[in-house]
């Protein structure tokens, strides 16, 4: 395909020009017996080099500065059974009025959250009861919207809702996996810096981690930084538009501490900033975009960019400039934290400001998430899967990884 021009507006890209066959035995299904066993792809001025995720720190310059998502995924997925035996499936989505994930999962006694439903037809409305331990859990319907479900839940004692997650729920593998969940996703699915939890799918560039490789990274001088992105159901959507002006791209809650806004600052002129995953990535160039509004004067009480902000028009604003606004911000607020939702959409057309390379997965055709790769990399993202077909790397969450450094 022809990508646009940089700077370009994308909301007339074909979402038909950013697809490419992928047959289903290349979906991985289960994780390799080891996390950094995975293969990398590094891609860098049109040169490709295969090489094993364990090589990474080889593959990094020594000023590079890593950007982690440190979400935690939650036991997301409750089955439900009717009196008549029939399933319902409840995946467990986001909180009413977009609460901050941290507040909702510790209600007590009750919560409302959206939910996306399986099974929906077949449930009258009537309370459904998950029994466990002798605990309970039951849920019933307060509304519907854009075919997804507010649901109510109650249970007795004082316990949090994330304790009920755990206790009745299960981890939310991707519906292309085809499987239950097994004892061993409980970890893998997961990654080994995982804190703050709020996701429903894993980030899943971060699963090739371990501790050896963080290792390896910290004595070759490699720093890091911590982001939370919780990573929404949304992120499985293929686009379903012809076009992307078409396309609502779902909204997800993000979280940057005082400390990684100083990182990135200082971080600027003095070596690579690369995003580890596409959440990551997204997260920081929101960050961007929320700067760049307070640089312009505004004075929003949290983050919140839009899918279309990078394509509006407005005035340009240096990179250290907005940084820096966001800090003023900050101290304005006394707060340690920049807190908030992005839906922003990055596609061909979009000039990145923060990100210089991406660590991440082989992801779905005609999804936003190829938009991004190939945002990043140009029309090259073709040589790029053709290469990982060819060499049978694995695709998607349980998949094989590549280090994509941006096209300039």
């Amino acid at each position: 395909m022809e990508v646009a021009p940089v700077g370009g507006d994308p909301r007339q890209i074909a979402i038909d020009e950013l697809t490419y066959a992928l047959p289903e035995e290349r979906i991985a299904q289960h994780p390799l017996a080891e996390r950094d066993a995975s293969k990398l792809l590094a891609f860098r001025d049109g040169h490709i080099r295969d090489r094993h995720f364990r090589d990474l720190a080889d593959e990094l310059p020594t000023n590079a500065l890593l950007v982690l998502n440190d979400t935690r995924v939650v036991h997301a997925r409750l089955a439900f059974r009717r009196a008549t035996g029939a399933l319902i499936e409840c995946m467990v989505l986001s909180p009413e009025d977009d609460r901050p994930m941290e507040h909702a999962l510790n209600d007590h006694s009750g919560t409302r959250w959206w939910c996306m439903l399986g099974n929906a037809k077949r449930w009258k409305g009537e309370e459904l009861v998950l029994e466990k331990g002798g605990r309970r859990l039951a849920m019933r319907k307060a509304a519907e919207q854009h075919g997804e479900f507010l649901i109510e839940f109650h249970w007795e004692g004082e316990d949090p809702f994330l304790e009920q997650l755990d206790r009745f729920g299960s981890v939310p593998l991707p519906p292309y996996m085809r499987r239950v969940a097994g004892e061993n996703d409980e970890a893998r699915y997961n990654t080994v810096f995982a804190a703050h939890p709020g996701s429903v799918a894993a980030p899943t560039a971060s699963l090739h981690f371990t501790a050896q490789v963080l290792e390896h990274l910290a004595e070759k001088g490699i720093r890091m930084a911590k982001v939370t992105l919780h990573v929404g159901a949304g992120t499985f959507l293929p686009v379903k538009s012809a076009t992307m002006q078409d396309h609502r791209m779902h909204s997800e809650q993000v979280y940057l501490p005082r400390a990684t806004v100083e990182r990135l600052l200082a971080q600027l002129g003095n070596g690579p900033i690369v995003p580890v995953g596409t959440t990551a990535m997204r997260t920081i160039e929101s960050l961007y975009w929320f700067g760049a509004d307070l640089a312009n004067g505004a004075n929003p009480p949290q983050l919140a960019v839009d899918q279309w902000r990078p394509y509006s028009g407005q005035p340009e604003v240096p990179v250290k400039d907005a940084l820096q606004a966001v800090l003023a911000w900050l101290d304005l607020h006394r707060l340690e934290a920049v807190a908030g939702h992005t839906t922003l959409l990055i596609a061909p057309g979009y000039r990145f400001r923060l990100s210089d390379a991406l660590i991440t997965n082989f992801h779905q055709p005609r999804s936003t998430l190829l938009l991004l790769v190939a945002a990043l990399i140009g029309k090259q993202w073709r040589q790029v899967y053709d290469h990982a077909m060819k060499h049978d790397y694995r695709f998607l969450s349980y998949g094989d990884s590549s280090l994509l450094w941006r096209s300039t």
